[in-house]
């Protein structure tokens, strides 16, 4: 038994045939990006699960792990407008938003312009996120909730798709302000990105020292990659899909009878994971070649989905628990 969750009809001999042509498309951006960035596939796979569910990623790496080269490179290979804000503590909203300044014509008549920043953008990298105060981390909660900005009462919407790709240095912490929930919540998924296997860090020292560098090739329009994402929330869920999302969701959330939760966990996830694990479980699921998402999908996304919308007690921290720790054991539960 299925259920569909906000799609369009369609029939299922035309939906395996968009799916044939996504997946087809979805290779090619798998090697294009492969030819790039090594020995990271199951970072490249979350990043491009989360593109392809529409939603924005937070990278969390040391510095050289290539979370800049990889922004770049899906730029590139998704053929997406793209440009790159370095957070600084001095760097204030209007150098994202825009501002308006005043002009004068020929006549002396003299009227404001809005002349547009960054932010208008398909995909927006935003590095060393968390360097930036947060007034100016702000700038971005209406961009990535509504896609659209308001700058002195008036409206601008952004460009379709857009996208924030953020990236942090987890080890700094002097000088920077650690991101407000409510901006992490925003987030479809938090990426952590590991040090390479030696096999892929060989390749890269190969590879990348020479005068010849590999270069991603341009794979899809804006306009194809919004139509794989529709595609995406076409496809329908299975009832113990929804119900592991339910069960796991629920479970990380404080006074639900979980014991283990309640010992550790000081707040969990909102509806907004629910809604983040079924899209992201349907890309994952296009992007690995099915037509539906398994309970599978949900126990490999638990942790990049929840991770950075729980919070453990004092306690917890104290006894050396990890919020990792505490998603994996809930997933094996599901």
């Amino acid at each position: 038994m299925s259920v569909m969750i906000k799609e369009s009809p369609i029939s299922e001999k035309a939906m395996i045939e968009e799916a044939e042509k996504a997946l087809a498309d979805i290779s090619r951006v798998r090697d294009s990006v492969g030819r790039v960035i090594f020995g990271q596939e199951a970072v490249v796979e979350r990043t491009l699960v989360a593109l392809l569910a529409g939603g924005h990623a937070l990278l969390v790496g040391v510095p050289g792990l290539a979370k800049t080269k990889l922004v770049e490179t899906l730029g590139i290979v998704l053929g997406l407008d793209s440009r790159r804000v370095q957070f600084t503590p001095d760097l204030m909203p209007s150098d994202i938003l825009g501002s308006e300044v005043m002009e004068q014509d020929e006549f002396g008549k003299r009227s404001f312009r809005f002349i547009s920043g960054p932010i208008f953008t398909q995909l927006l990298m935003a590095d060393e996120i968390n360097r930036a105060s947060p007034r100016t981390q702000s700038a971005l909660l209406q961009a990535m909730q509504e896609y659209h900005v308001t700058i002195a009462g008036a409206r601008y919407d952004l460009p379709s798709p857009f996208h924030v790709l953020a990236t942090q240095n987890p080890l700094e912490q002097e000088g920077t302000y650690p991101l407000p929930e409510a901006q992490l919540d925003r987030f479809l998924m938090q990426v952590d990105i590991l040090y390479p296997e030696i096999d892929a860090e060989r390749r890269i020292l190969l590879e990348t020292t020479g005068i010849d560098e590999a270069r991603a090739d341009k794979v899809l329009q804006p306009a194809r990659l919004k139509e794989i994402q529709t595609l995406i929330r076409r496809m329908p869920v299975p009832e113990s899909v929804v119900e592991a999302i339910l069960k796991l969701v629920r479970s990380a959330r404080p006074g639900q009878g979980n014991a283990e939760t309640d010992k550790h966990v000081a707040w969990g996830p909102g509806p907004r994971a629910s809604q983040a694990l079924t899209l992201c479980a349907r890309a994952r699921a296009l992007y690995d070649g099915r037509l539906a998402p398994s309970v599978d999908d949900i126990r490999a996304l638990a942790e990049p989905v929840l991770q950075h919308r729980m919070a453990l007690t004092f306690a917890a921290r104290a006894e050396g628990t990890s919020v990792r720790d505490v998603v994996a054991k809930l997933a094996k539960g599901i």
